[in-house]
């Protein structure tokens, strides 16, 4: 019963074992929402969502790879999105961890990509590092769709904000993080049903295989946490967090 709300098996890093990796996922992984990140990796993750019924994709450019987009592409983004197997809008947002990304750019193709998932109301999968008042300023005066802040690293606060907004709150591997003290804080004061559960993988492996390549099959590490922090069973964490993405991303 795991869901996981995000991952990249598009990735050259699945290239020597995909097809045969995600196979074997049939019986204990329930869905899988691939995330694009350019043009490329969207007309993949559109393939993947194919060739697998537990499968679908999301379309969207991340912030790293904005800076040769066109209105054409966002024209390109559209008409893909319009396949049944496309629930959301993402992975979008902004990053300023790098000062020599134009923030001005991030924003207008944050924007602009809000503004189709409002046209095709479709729910929004947001990426945002160290861009955390821009990120919700926009989100709130743009945004008429819901979604979800993909691997949360802000405070308490923030994650209440966004809850207000109607926002889920994504936590991946760095739960299981020695240092994620502010995480655990975010966890064990949100309701669950205000939680859906990531991989970002290839990225992100949560404790023990840390540092490993990431794959859906680590979930169960980062649901023990979490039932854990909350006091709650594993069970129910999974069987919740599935539920909460299948209402936000309208799978049956």
């Amino acid at each position: 019963m795991y869901f996981d709300s995000h991952a990249h098996y598009d990735d050259e890093k699945f290239d020597p074992d995909r097809f045969n990796l995600l196979s074997g996922f049939k019986n204990n992984i329930d869905y899988i929402i691939n995330c694009g990140a350019d043009l490329s990796s969207c007309q993949k993750s559109l393939e993947l969502a194919n060739q697998f019924d537990f499968i679908f994709a999301a379309i969207g450019v991340h912030p790293e790879n904005i800076y040769d987009l066109t209105q054409n592409d966002i024209t390109s983004l559209e008409n893909l999105a319009h396949h049944e197997k496309v629930k959301a809008i993402g992975e979008i947002g902004l990053d300023y961890h790098y000062e020599n990304y134009s923030r001005d750019k991030q924003i207008y193709w944050f924007e602009k990509q809000i503004h189709l998932a409002n046209k095709l109301n479709l729910p929004i999968i947001i990426h945002s590092r160290d861009a955390a008042t821009d990120t919700f300023e926009i989100i709130k005066a743009n945004a008429k769709t819901k979604g979800v802040i993909h691997c949360f690293g802000y405070n308490f606060q923030m994650a209440l904000d966004y809850i207000e907004l109607g926002f889920f709150i994504g936590i991946g591997g760095v739960i299981t993080f020695k240092n994620a003290k502010k995480l655990v804080e975010v966890v064990s004061q949100i309701p669950i049903e205000k939680i859906l559960i990531e991989t970002d993988c290839p990225y992100l492996s949560p404790e023990p295989n840390r540092g490993k390549r990431n794959d859906s099959s680590n979930l169960k590490y980062i649901v023990e946490k979490i039932a854990q922090i909350k006091n709650i069973p594993h069970q129910e964490v999974a069987r919740i967090t599935c539920s909460n993405a299948k209402k936000l991303f309208e799978i049956a």
